[in-house]
């Protein structure tokens, strides 16, 4: 699915508004959802799942195309563990 048909999804939802209105909606919550994991939040969705903020430790690994051992560097990642409904559902 991508971003226009959550728009359009919007729109059949909410017959008389403008697209553009569906799109502020849409931005307003993927800015908040942004925010809230850069500043190290948990977002729960109830019946859908959870993004939480990981941070990866440093780890040797190499350069695959030279064979050197190389040491990556501790980064961020998000977590995302998806709720009972929505496994249930995918699974039928």
């Amino acid at each position: 699915m991508k971003r226009s048909d959550i728009i359009r999804t919007i729109q059949v939802q909410f017959k008389h508004m403008r697209t553009q209105d569906a799109k502020a909606i849409l931005d307003t919550v993927m800015d908040e959802m942004i925010s809230s994991v850069a500043n190290n939040n948990r977002i729960e969705i109830r019946g859908f799942g959870s993004f939480q903020p990981r941070i990866r430790s440093t780890k040797n690994g190499y350069n695959p195309t030279t064979g050197e051992t190389m040491v990556l560097p501790t980064g961020k990642t998000i977590l995302f563990k998806p709720s009972r409904d929505l496994t249930k559902k995918m699974n039928g």
